[in-house]
């Protein structure tokens, strides 16, 4: 690409620069943990604690580009986890970072550290001394060495190999303590799986002698051993079989991170949707349990019904009612589905959510933040009727409790709230935040992650909020409702959706508030800007470097680890 300038003496068309300068110049030259080099041949190498996917990827072309790396050693999350610093490097792709512009870099190590979904962290301003951080979730790409106008980039690594690396939190004497305390916590865990898989053995004897039903009882509860027991049905493996014809392909609902979803039919001619937890699923036991012991203590009408459950060998799975309209993403972002839903449905499929959420928040016997609410995660029964879906990742307070703190950030990417990703802090007004980012992809039809607008970078949330500071809110309706919507109802929809994704937690309503203000009780304050979203002109006065990558600028970071 040539840039020109423009010669104002004689009108005349210059050539100023001349793009890309070099091979490293293209985007993704390299594949994901690679960075680029034209001081050396081949150009793409593995970043240190890396190493390729293939062993052919040593013998490529020059010019091929990269497969990527892989970590020689994989992360546990342990203490005595570290960063290794790379100097003069441009920082990776932006897309599975996120931005905070008051964090020092100590600041921004310390967060880092803490989130075990962290995989890298710099500053963002290339000034001595200055405030912002980036932190990245995920792979890291586009990553170049640039010795002159480079930045200093800290990778996470394991606590074995930060002995010879350029940086680390941990002393030495530290590391040796951390080195005891993991040997002993490996031994305790060695007990806890020889422990749980005697329980295991012992209800599958119960299971092949033909006890006809069980529920979940102590021994198996474990951590949840807290909630009480849930009074649900437990299947056998064998007419979970007979339901699906044997897990029959015809029978296949769909299929996600947790495993393969089967359509089926009981004996006594219920229809089912049966979940079923692949070994290689993200989802564990105790997320298993989790969603066992949650659902079967919540009853609404806007809450998938949890039929039963089955444990039998390494098979685990969950029994639900039956939703013949599957998720709602499966309307909403497809071109030729998405007529099928017109705007009373959808205001009702809002209005629906948001009461499931009250129900979860505040109106049953248990707390719950459900901490993944997605339009995937929302299913549509005969009547087009939204039922919250999948409690794998949800969490229960007491009745004191208003927040919680993890090391373990997880959701989906896109719908997690600035507080949650950035810090592991979550409450009802995560939820909430999730919720609003929903309300602006249902009244618009697109996704907030991977939105893309030809006038401007933002993302749907900084789209929403430049047309609503605009005043023209009715343009982010989705195209295909043509003028069948109300206008009225819209721009209030818009608004709430607003309101729920604001920065700040404080700032968000609660979910009685919402629930009202979508049934257009009262009066609605002005939302302040959305989270997750940076002006051009905030962009350059933090002083972030221009060479982040093309998809920076004028931008929203907003990516962190997904399920």
């Amino acid at each position: 690409m040539i840039l020109p300038q423009l010669n104002l003496p004689n009108q005349e068309w210059m050539k100023s620069i001349h793009l890309p300068v070099d091979y490293c110049d293209n985007y993704e030259a390299c594949g994901p943990y690679e960075s680029c080099n034209t001081a050396t041949s081949p150009y793409c190498a593995c970043l240190k604690g890396f190493e390729h996917e293939r062993l052919d990827d040593l013998s490529r072309p020059d010019n091929d580009t990269a497969s990527g790396c892989r970590r020689s050693i994989a992360l546990d999350c342990g203490p005595g986890e570290g960063f290794q610093k790379l100097l003069n490097m441009k920082l990776p792709d932006t897309k599975n970072a996120v931005f905070s512009s008051n964090m020092s870099l100590l600041d921004c190590e310390v967060a880092c550290k803490n989130n075990c979904s962290c995989t890298a962290f710099a500053n963002s301003n290339i000034s001595i001394g200055a405030v912002g951080c980036l932190l990245w979730f995920g792979g890291l790409i586009d990553v170049r060495v640039y010795p002159q106008y480079g930045q200093d980039l800290y990778v996470r690594l394991a606590a074995s190999e930060l002995s010879d690396l350029h940086y680390s939190s941990f002393p030495r004497k530290k590391q040796v303590v951390m080195v005891v305390t993991l040997s002993i916590s490996a031994v305790l865990i060695l007990l806890a799986i020889f422990y749980t898989r005697r329980q295991w053995k012992k209800r599958s004897d119960a299971e092949r002698q033909g006890t006809p039903e069980k529920v979940l009882d102590k021994d198996y509860k474990g951590s949840s051993s807290q909630m009480g027991s849930s009074e649900v049905p437990l299947f056998s493996l064998a007419k979970i079989s007979r339901a699906t014809n044997d897990f029959s392909v015809d029978n296949k609902l769909g299929e996600g991170g947790f495993g393969p979803v089967y359509k089926g039919v009981l004996e006594e001619g219920q229809e089912i949707a049966v979940k079923r937890l692949s070994k290689s699923s993200g989802q564990g036991l105790v997320e298993f349990e989790n969603e066992v012991i949650c659902i079967a203590k919540l009853q609404h009408r806007n809450l998938v019904k949890l039929l039963g459950y089955c444990i039998q060998g390494h098979e685990k799975m969950l029994i639900y009612e039956y939703m013949p309209n599957k998720s709602l993403d499966n309307f909403l972002f497809d071109e030729s589905r998405k007529l099928l839903i017109d705007w009373r449905q959808r205001y009702h499929i809002i209005l629906g959510i948001a009461r499931g959420l009250l129900y979860l928040h505040q109106d049953s016997r248990l707390k719950v933040v459900h901490r993944d609410i997605k339009a995937g995660n929302i299913l549509l029964d005969h009547h087009m009727r939204p039922k919250i879906s999948d409690f794998g990742l949800a969490r229960m307070f007491k009745e004191d409790e208003s927040e919680a703190n993890t090391k373990k950030v997880v959701g989906t990417l896109g719908y997690i709230s600035p507080e949650y990703a950035v810090n592991g802090l979550y409450s009802i007004k995560s939820d909430i935040f999730s919720f609003g980012v929903l309300v602006l992809e249902i009244v618009s039809g697109k996704k907030n992650r991977g939105f893309v607008h030809e006038d401007h970078d933002d993302n749907l949330l900084g789209h929403a909020w430049r047309l609503y500071k605009e005043g023209k809110s009715l343009d982010l309706i989705d195209e295909c409702l043509h003028m069948s919507y109300s206008a009225c109802e819209a721009l209030r929809l818009v608004h709430v959706g607003l309101l729920c994704v604001q920065h700040r937690v404080e700032d968000r309503p609660n979910t009685l508030t919402v629930v009202r203000m979508l049934s257009g009780q009262g009066s609605l304050p002005s939302p302040k800007k959305p989270a997750f979203f940076i002006q051009e002109s905030e962009i350059h006065s933090t002083s972030i470097l221009p060479l982040l990558s093309p998809s920076v600028s004028g931008v929203t970071l907003s990516q962190v680890h997904g399920r």
